[in-house]
């Protein structure tokens, strides 16, 4: 990976894990974009403006995600200052995603613990967010969608886990928008096509091959940091 451009790869995968990851951005987010929904006054449910209402929410929560980036890419940039250093960072960021996949295939819910960690800062946030509601305009939405992009998960903490060992803000931040853009079918879906998606992304055996999936990449990332493969 090199951390001085925006090389397509790395982007791909991360928008894959975000779609892979799907199934837990319904359980965990579903109902809050359901209930915003719901909690917009139905003389303004217009489709136009639940649509621009939605986007709203996930422009300021992807944005959110790339803020916190490009913070911890920054972070990664003191603490790689040796060689060593950056290869224990890579070695934790694809650790951190397989223990993703474990999650996505609920093999092993170790990641909760992770998202402990960011309870604390959530606490301080939430209020926040609660001024904001009812949300009837697109601002808000917005608005909105920064402080839920704070809330604790796992996976983003994962992703922020391979942001620190790139080591390069702005890359960082290209990272957590793939991420996040590749998060958005499950929760824009709405209907019968949301019952739909959330089905299938929640079937045993697309979970076990989404895991399968970023279990391979990590193993081939961590294979790339071993010393016998500096010479092919």
């Amino acid at each position: 990976m090199d951390p001085t451009g925006l090389d397509l790869p790395p982007l791909a995968a991360a928008f894959v894990f975000g779609l892979l990851g799907g199934a837990h951005c319904i359980g965990m987010c579903g109902g809050i974009m359901s209930a915003l929904t719901f909690a917009v006054p139905p003389s303004m449910r217009s489709p136009a403006r639940l649509a621009g209402l939605l986007l709203g929410y996930n422009l300021g929560r992807i944005t959110s995600y790339m803020v916190a980036g490009a913070g911890v890419a920054g972070l990664g940039t003191l603490i790689a200052l040796t060689p060593q250093a950056r290869l224990v960072l890579q070695a934790l960021a694809a650790v951190m995603l397989i223990l993703m996949a474990l999650y996505i295939a609920d093999w092993w819910k170790g990641l909760l613990r992770v998202e402990a960690l960011g309870r604390r800062l959530w606490k301080h946030l939430e209020p926040l967010g609660r001024r904001l509601l009812p949300v009837v305009k697109i601002p808000q939405a917005v608005a909105l969608g920064a402080v839920w992009g704070w809330l604790p998960c796992g996976l983003v903490y994962s992703m922020l886990a391979w942001s620190l060992a790139i080591a390069d803000p702005w890359y960082g931040a290209a990272l957590m928008g793939a991420f996040g853009l590749g998060t958005l079918p499950a929760l824009l879906a709405t209907g019968l096509a949301a019952r739909q998606l959330g089905a299938l992304i929640r079937h045993p055996a697309t979970r076990t091959l989404a895991a399968l999936s970023i279990i391979a990449f990590a193993l081939w990332q961590l294979r790339t940091l071993l010393p016998a493969s500096a010479g092919h």
